[in-house]
């Protein structure tokens, strides 16, 4: 008996606003026992304030799918085009792209001195 199932095709449609994307450098998470909340926003220097731009709510077995793709992608990304560098502070914490937290602790995002 032959316990795996035929490969079902889905449609996917792509509209055309959401064809376009929306860029974000900020991810937001949060979750309960029964989903998992992503928001995603962007932050610029010099400009406190911020907005979500989209919000995706799944059940913890999609966002445990969802990092499992991410992190086969980013394997064959870098297989391809060589390895992704995330910068780190002195104490090897990951540091955000391209911003730094202020030095005096005023909580003002700077761009980080490469």
């Amino acid at each position: 008996m032959n316990s795996e199932r035929p490969q079902q095709q889905i449609n996917i449609e792509l509209g055309e606003k959401e064809a376009e994307g929306i860029y974000s450098n900020l991810a937001l998470i949060s979750h309960s026992a029964a989903e998992f909340v992503v928001d995603f926003t962007r932050i610029v220097p010099g400009v406190p304030k911020s907005k979500v731009y989209a919000r995706i709510i799944m059940t913890p077995q999609h966002a445990k799918s969802l990092l499992k793709a991410l992190s086969d992608n980013i394997q064959k990304f870098e297989k391809q085009f060589g390895e992704i560098k995330v910068f780190q502070d002195a104490g090897g914490n990951v540091r955000p792209i391209g911003f730094q937290h202020d030095s005096a602790g005023e909580g003002v995002d700077q761009p980080a001195q490469q």
